[in-house]
């Protein structure tokens, strides 16, 4: 297991990024601009992009480019749209996306994070005050089943959830919908009792599995362990939506 103190991957004024999206429709409210981080420490079995786990791979941005970017993009953005940032897993690089952030909201920039809840320390809870918007991605509700799908215990993801609903700011829930892994009703329901009554939950967005990324772990040499597993039937997406709507008010498959 990597260790999150020596998970330095940037200098104090770039982000190590991925890659970038304009126009981004699917990764927060409206219009965004999508900026993929570098460097994961979740190895989700179904993860569609493993050339993102990488500490020291991508490239370095500076963050004066990054923001240039998305001040000439603002005028896209309507009243709902801003800058997203996902992964890779963002927070690793929690203190020069804190500086980040604050610069997009000086330019009347609305901000998301798209998060697998990894880390929560003082370096994070200050990134999160500048979030405007927190997608966060809940794998499982069941630790063991949790850490058969990714690896790493999912107590800092719930945590994570619980120090956003303390802060009263907004927050989605994802949850992929993996057949045989993550679509047991037992545990849709569990996950719902969890964040029922939690007031920063605007929306619960129904990720079903897919096998887009599967070319990846091919090219990489990685052994895919779901290599016959299809995406979930129509039938079992509204299962997880009746169950989850049970629960919440706005659930969406995405």
């Amino acid at each position: 297991m990597i260790e999150e103190n020596n998970a330095v991957l940037h200098d104090a004024d770039s982000l190590r990024i991925h890659s970038i999206e304009s126009f981004g429709t699917h990764d927060g409210p409206g219009i965004r601009l999508v900026i993929f981080t570098q460097g994961c420490q979740f190895r989700c079995l179904y993860c569609a992009n493993p050339d993102t786990w990488e500490l020291k791979g991508g490239k370095l941005v500076p963050l004066k480019e990054l923001l240039r970017m998305a001040v000439d993009q603002k005028p896209f953005f309507g009243r709902r749209g801003g800058v997203t940032v996902s992964g890779g897993e963002p927070s690793l690089q929690r203190v020069v996306l804190r500086k980040f952030f604050e610069m997009l909201h000086a330019e009347g920039i609305n901000t998301a994070l798209d998060s697998n809840g990894r880390l929560l320390n003082d370096e994070v809870k200050a990134m999160h005050n500048e979030v405007d918007y927190l997608l966060l991605d809940v794998k499982h509700i069941n630790d063991d089943w949790h850490k058969r799908l990714t690896g790493v215990s999912n107590k800092s993801v719930l945590e994570v959830a619980d120090y956003r609903e303390s802060i009263g700011k907004t927050m989605w829930l994802r949850y992929v919908l993996v057949p045989g892994w993550s679509d047991q009703p037992e545990y849709l329901h569990e996950l719902g009792q969890r964040f029922t009554d939690f007031k920063s939950i605007e929306k619960v967005e129904i990720l079903p599995y897919h096998r887009l990324g599967v070319h990846k772990w091919k090219s990489m040499n990685i052994p895919y362990e779901l290599e016959d597993l299809q995406p979930p039937t129509p039938e079992k997406v509204e299962e997880a939506v009746n169950i989850f709507r049970q629960y919440f008010g706005n659930v969406t498959v995405t």
